[in-house]
């Protein structure tokens, strides 16, 4: 079985997201508005039909994913593939505290190298590597063209659709950011057998018909 899309959804803001801070996999909940983002989207959401909600298991996470299984009366599954990228010793810091504290590893982040976030952290490549297998792994799982959610982070959610994808490590920067509570569809193609973005970084002030 497999599933017909997967709807990757990054978590509300937190006042980390406000400040510009590593956030990593520190449990940083939701602030008010990273709340108000999730009330505000999950509608949109629920609007899919989706018959599984996977989620992180951070704080921020989870909290989005529940407004949405508040209006679908799914439960919501834990899988800690889903986390954000590991930041180690950067967590709390600002860009300029990085810059400060650990100048070559910045310099070489900033030039767009995949480098560890801190000695102690992850890079972008690993990030997808475990995504992309939570993501095949809960497609494979789920009802034969259903829908299913996946509430997760910025980074996890690009890097884990290209690597997904089969995109080249070198294109995976030709994809934006993903902005807090947005979300990004792809779709199992049938006739070729291979998933593809049928839209991305979508957000709850959009129109969902061109994705519905």
């Amino acid at each position: 079985m497999t599933a017909a899309r997967i709807v990757l959804w990054r978590h509300g803001r937190t006042e980390w997201n406000r400040t510009n801070r590593f956030q990593g996999q520190a449990d940083i909940s939701l602030d008010l508005t990273g709340v108000q983002q999730a009330q505000a989207a999950a509608p949109y959401l629920a609007r899919m039909e989706p018959t599984v909600i996977w989620s992180s298991d951070l704080a921020r996470a989870t909290h989005t994913a529940q407004e949405l299984a508040v209006l679908t009366g799914l439960d919501v599954t834990l899988d800690q593939r889903l986390r954000e990228i590991h930041v180690g010793s950067w967590e709390g810091l600002t860009g300029d505290q990085v810059r400060e504290v650990d100048p070559e590893l910045s310099t070489q982040l900033w030039a767009g190298e995949d480098v560890r976030r801190s000695t102690t952290g992850e890079t972008v490549a690993e990030v997808g590597h475990r995504a992309a297998a939570a993501l095949a792994e809960l497609a494979a799982s789920a009802e034969d063209g259903s829908t299913v959610v996946a509430v997760t982070h910025g980074v996890a959610a690009r890097a884990g659709i290209c690597q997904l994808l089969g995109y080249p490590y070198a294109m995976w920067h030709l994809l934006g950011s993903v902005d807090n509570c947005c979300w990004s569809v792809i779709e199992w193609h049938r006739g070729g057998d291979f998933w593809r973005i049928a839209s991305y970084n979508n957000g709850a002030t959009a129109e969902l018909d061109s994705i519905s």
